[in-house]
């Protein structure tokens, strides 16, 4: 059910991964060694207790950092800094405060290449539109909700469309209802433009409603102990939070997580 990438790319492998954090003397193991391969276009959501190492895992993947052994590599080249055909998106949406919608969400595009052309502009005002940010185009971050600061902040996550998109718990700081509406418009934007996805969060009804799998890892130093698929079809509607397979597959998940965070879960092959 994954669709596949217009762009034929996107494809992740994390080969025998290990990050130590050195700090004043100190070594904190962040991540043992972790292998995982990512499919071109695959929707993945990494879940795990606090502190496992998503997040590390998710900018070594990015560019952001580097292992301290073992390599990431993305469409077959190994990262070494960070790349222009990924983005990543956070938990906060870090609106500039002095620019208003539009204009926060060209910023990447005046970063990487100065000023935005005209079908970069009406490139951000279709996300606008998808996002359902057309009456707010030019109001500034302080006259947003925080639903609508974070819709923005997912406009700027795409505007050069990536091939590579991946989130950090973007949804972490909204209300339920807000999240599930949000849920909704991201599987809709994917499904329009696919490319892969890799997103961190707590929430497995979540991980289960956008994934194709769902990867979950140990507590720290974190690695891979189990792999879950998501067979369930697209697109998908809020109705499907209600299915027998919804409740089955997150039941699964939770069963999965608590496994792991009790370290009773062996290393999985993913």
């Amino acid at each position: 059910m994954t669709p596949t990438s217009a762009h034929g790319t996107g494809a992740v492998t994390v080969d025998s991964v290990v990050k130590i954090f050195r700090r004043n003397r100190l070594e904190i193991q962040a991540l043992s060694e972790t292998s995982v391969d990512f499919r071109d276009g695959e929707f993945i959501s990494l879940i795990g207790p606090s502190g496992c190492g998503k997040s590390t895992l998710l900018k070594l993947i990015a560019g952001l950092d580097t292992p301290t052994r073992g390599e990431v590599r993305v469409d077959g080249t190994v990262v070494t800094k960070p790349l222009r055909t990924a983005s990543v998106s956070f938990q906060k949406p870090t609106l500039l405060p002095w620019r208003n919608v539009v204009d926060n969400i060209l910023l990447p595009i005046e970063v990487r290449d100065g000023r935005p052309s005209a079908e970069d502009r009406a490139y951000a005002a279709q996300l606008i539109e998808m996002m359902g940010l057309q009456d707010f185009a030019h109001h500034y971050p302080k006259e947003l909700s925080g639903g609508m600061e974070q819709r923005a902040a997912i406009a700027r996550s795409l505007v050069t469309r990536p091939e590579l998109l991946l989130m950090d718990e973007p949804f972490g700081a909204l209300d339920e209802f807000t999240r599930e509406d949000l849920n909704e418009e991201l599987l809709h934007l994917w499904q329009a433009e696919p490319k892969t996805v890799v997103f961190v969060t707590h929430s497995i009804s979540e991980a289960v409603f956008l994934s194709d799998r769902i990867m979950v890892m140990s507590a720290r130093p974190g690695r891979i102990v189990d792999v879950i698929d998501v067979d369930l079809p697209r697109p998908r509607t809020a109705e499907l939070r209600t299915s027998p397979e919804f409740t089955e597959l997150v039941r699964t998940g939770r069963l999965s997580l608590e496994a792991a965070k009790a370290g009773t879960r062996t290393p999985a092959v993913a």
